[in-house]
């Protein structure tokens, strides 16, 4: 999404004083440390360290989901994409919260009561165990690397633009070093730990954020008017983006027929995604009642539809302050719109506060993906699939342990590659994958009595398998400037995001899976068991086994 040619760039000052911003990121880091470690102390069973015992209330969990939801791609990816291409850039904002009038009408409550500590739980309910189990966490470890890399990448641009790390090197070591703290969040403090860090983080993001959004409408005149003119004449006046148009649609998406179906790729995958996100779909577990998971919903979606608006003004506001040119030749590119905006308004000690808050982002999301997943590997791939059920909870947690040092080892690799790119940029084909695995399974599953295991293995692997196939062959990944892979070009597919074809195959596989499998009676009891657990909740907390 960068269009500025490495090659041509201003090489960018300092910004801030590097030990300030040091001090304050150890500081946030022990802070967040010492609370995880607190919440260690009750983690007595595999329930209290996938599902933190149940035991957060449906306002904390609402402020725990936002904190899980607004990663780095919502303060650092979107804020820049505003920036830099205006109007096309706020579309990410309205398609992250569109999205959870979905999860919340469709999944959430259905899905808490249907369920024990996975998404498996759900899918594999009233189907064959093994094998539906066995396709969920393969999707749910394959959504989590994919969101994963877009924080890590996030986390070496952000990093380096406040050390002055130009070096790719410099910024691996950043990375690498953002995986080892959050290896250590999960392994100590399970998802009690990890929910009260996202809690804290959301609390302190969307304070930032408001403040930040106070300081630039105070700087004119609460005029958002001024504000639009003045990021206009900014972008004009910036020879590699002189062209666009920032107040009206077509800086990103438009001008070509492809790239108006990519806009239209990107605002499926962007709507639907999120009912199919893992981490966001297991915190639905950390509540006691679906009373408490329709209350968590509500108070999520009122804080990130807060944030997204703050988004809006950060965006344009990063552009008339700052300017398209500083942004584009800083360490993180467009991922530093809102560092620079924090240091042009409230200079050293407002940046190191931001930027603390933008780290703390990364870490929390990263540390609630890799508890998800690692939940997924040990309840449903070993537990289930490998151990047929026998084995114990300290087991599970045991595997749970050694799978996140896995996750995190890869979550570094692929972030080392994907650094540079934009992230919300990169969470949107995380979403993608997300809705086209996971999605049509969980509705088909919830809502069709008539639903079978083959349906649910030709639709997740069907959805996944396109969806990955696809992005590994579109200009993502080669063929153009800002692809992961430079020099080489081997992509044919002409849309940055597959969603338009991913997610419908993934539904069209599901039926057709299902219709072409001769109709038996299947488990009568257990599909009306499945009916009234996920419409009452009756029966919820007892453990999904068969």
């Amino acid at each position: 999404m960068n269009t500025v040619n490495l090659n041509t760039m201003y090489l960018a000052e300092a910004v801030g004083e590097p030990a300030v911003n040091i001090a304050i990121f150890v500081g946030f880091v022990a802070v967040t440390m010492f609370v995880v470690i607190r919440a260690s102390k009750n983690n007595n069973s595999a329930a209290d360290f996938f599902t933190g015992g149940r035991g957060f209330s449906g306002p904390q969990n609402g402020i725990a989901i936002a904190g899980d939801y607004l990663s780095a791609a919502s303060f650092l990816g979107i804020a820049g994409a505003i920036a830099v291409y205006g109007y096309d850039g706020f579309l990410y904002s309205i398609g992250f919260l569109v999205a959870w009038l979905v999860a919340l009408l469709l999944v959430a409550e259905l899905l808490r009561n249907t369920g024990k500590f996975t998404m498996a739980d759900v899918l594999s309910f009233r189907l064959k165990q093994r094998p539906v189990r066995l396709a969920a966490a393969i999707s749910t470890l394959t959504v989590t690397l994919f969101y994963m890399l877009a924080q890590m990448a996030g986390a070496g641009g952000l990093v380096a633009l406040l050390l002055d790390i130009k070096s790719e090197a410099g910024q691996a070591v950043v990375i690498a070093v953002v995986g080892a703290l959050m290896i250590v969040y999960v392994l100590i403090g399970g998802m009690k730990g990890t929910t009260w860090v996202q809690i804290i983080k959301a609390v302190l993001l969307i304070a930032g954020a408001g403040l930040m959004t106070l300081m630039v409408l105070w700087k004119f005149g609460a005029n958002f008017s001024d504000i639009l003119t003045d990021a206009q004449a900014a972008i004009t006046g910036n020879e590699a983006t002189a062209s666009r148009d920032v107040l009206a649609p077509g800086a990103k998406y438009g001008g070509t027929l492809t790239s108006q179906i990519n806009f239209l790729s990107l605002a499926i995958a962007l709507v639907l995604g999120t009912a199919g996100l893992p981490h966001v779909l297991m915190r639905f577990y950390t509540v006691p009642t679906a009373k408490e998971a329709r209350k968590s919903v509500v108070w999520a979606i009122a804080l990130i539809g807060a944030f997204y608006l703050f988004t809006l003004v950060l965006g344009y506001g990063a552009a008339a302050l700052v300017g398209p040119e500083k942004i584009l030749s800083s360490a993180g590119k467009e991922n530093s719109a809102a560092p620079l905006l924090a240091f042009e308004l409230g200079g050293v000690v407002l940046l190191g506060i931001i930027s603390a808050v933008a780290f703390a982002t990364i870490l929390a999301v990263v540390a609630g993906l890799a508890i998800t997943a690692s939940a997924s590997f040990a309840h449903d791939i070993y537990a289930n699939v490998i151990k047929r059920n026998k084995v114990s909870e300290d087991d599970q947690v045991r595997v749970s342990r050694y799978t996140v040092v896995v996750l995190g080892v890869l979550g570094i690799v692929l972030g080392i590659l994907a650094n540079g790119q934009n992230i919300a940029f990169l969470v949107a084909l995380a979403f993608a994958v997300a809705a086209s695995a996971n999605l049509p399974t969980i509705v088909y599953s919830l809502y069709w009595k008539r639903f079978n295991t083959r349906g649910a293995l030709w639709s997740i692997y069907g959805g996944l398998g396109s969806c990955i196939f696809l992005i590994i062959f579109s200009p993502a990944v080669s063929g153009a400037k800002t692809s992961m892979i430079t020099g080489v070009d081997f992509h044919w597919f002409p849309l940055e995001n597959p969603g338009i074809v991913s997610i419908p195959l993934a539904f069209i596989l599901g039926i057709v899976g299902t219709l072409t499998t001769p109709q038996d009676k299947g488990n009568p009891a257990r599909n009306a068991e499945m009916e009234v657990r996920s419409l009452t909740g009756v029966g919820a907390e007892q453990a999904v086994q068969h």
